[in-house]
């Protein structure tokens, strides 16, 4: 019904006004008595058999959100109901920002993907944190970044105060110095940067559980999101960096600055590319840290999912969950019930 009946429809207008009406008309429904269970019997798939246990905290399934989507932490118990596994919001920042200016987000229909340049757009960690205690036992990720007016020599400050604020609301963190979208900040993915970062939020980390034996089992998982762009040194790089920093694993990947064979008018926008031209990318990006590293770390794969098949596919080229962003605006929720199914059919 969403592809045949509510896409076309959805697809006519500005995709950033369709998000917000999206999320609108989510809550909205939620709201209506009988409505959440009743898209929950619809979309979920409950059984043992999907559950994942991954860096000391079990998924009730491998299927997830990706950040972006939910960047405020404003629809994550609604959105639970389709299915999936666990929620990561943000990217957030210490402070509020508006991001980049409109137009922003573009739509490539032929390549079935977007274009975006948002540009870490969110109403700051505090106004988060209100909304995320009201988690009606959501698995939540908290994806954090720097405001754009921060120099990247002063960005682990915006980093710290980020952890420190979603430290007791989240079940995990995921540390972004990948997204295209603000000026500088992939820099920060360059080796002596990203072992300072990564080490400095470590230690936090640690310092939340003085006394406790097995700190390593009992801090907060850490994970690393890194761009599809990476070269094979810069990933072998980011393995001897997880090592080095004991962070739990790796989110791959980001949205990529390629433009590599698309067809749609849309390819001329700057800003990060996901959806169907990034799914080879990604999973190489996933076989490759797997396969070097070997299975040293836990690696959520994410890019370019639109199918079962596709989430397969990263699962066995050595990610443990995986996530979706654009192939759940361009498939709709049935996407996160056919993916569970299938893995289900492989168990």
């Amino acid at each position: 019904m969403y592809k045949q009946f509510f896409r076309p429809l959805l697809f006519r207008f500005d995709p950033e006004n369709v998000h917000h009406f999206s999320f609108s008309t989510i809550r909205f429904i939620n709201a209506i008595p009988g409505v959440s269970s009743l898209i929950r019997s619809m979309y979920q798939v409950n059984d043992k058999r999907l559950e994942r246990e991954v860096f000391g905290l079990k998924f009730k399934n491998p299927v997830g959100l990706a950040a972006g989507f939910d960047k405020d932490a404003k629809l994550f118990n609604e959105l639970s109901n389709f299915g999936f596994g666990f929620i990561e919001i943000g990217t957030l920042t210490p402070k509020a920002q508006e991001g980049n200016p409109k137009k922003r987000l573009f739509r490539l229909l032929e390549d079935a993907a977007i274009i975006n340049r948002m540009g870490f757009n969110n109403g700051g960690v505090d106004e988060a944190v209100i909304r995320l205690q009201r988690n009606k036992g959501v698995l939540i990720g908290g994806n954090i970044g720097k405001n754009k007016v921060t120099p990247n020599e002063n960005a682990v400050e915006d980093y710290k105060i980020c952890f420190e604020a979603l430290y007791d609301y989240v079940d995990y963190f995921v540390v972004n110095v990948s997204s295209p979208n603000t000026p500088g900040l992939r820099e920060l993915q360059d080796k002596e940067p990203l072992t300072n970062l990564l080490r400095t939020l470590q230690e936090l980390n640690f310092k939340k559980y003085v006394g406790v034996e097995d700190m390593q089992g009992a801090v907060k998982p850490i994970l690393l999101k890194i761009a599809p762009d990476l070269t094979n040194d810069q990933l072998l790089d980011i393995i001897e960096i997880v090592k080095d920093s004991k962070i739990a694993g790796v989110i791959a990947t980001n949205t990529t600055i390629s433009r590599e064979g698309l067809q749609s008018a849309n390819k001329i926008e700057t800003g990060g590319l996901s959806g169907k031209p990034l799914t080879k990318r990604s999973t190489e990006v996933i076989r490759f840290l797997s396969e070097k590293s070997n299975k040293a770390f836990p690696i959520i794969g994410v890019g370019g999912i639109h199918t079962a098949e596709d989430a397969l596919e990263k699962l066995e080229a050595g990610a443990s969950l995986v996530q979706l962003y654009t192939g759940f605006i361009y498939e709709g929720p049935a996407l996160v019930k056919a993916i569970n199914k299938k893995i289900l059919e492989k168990a």
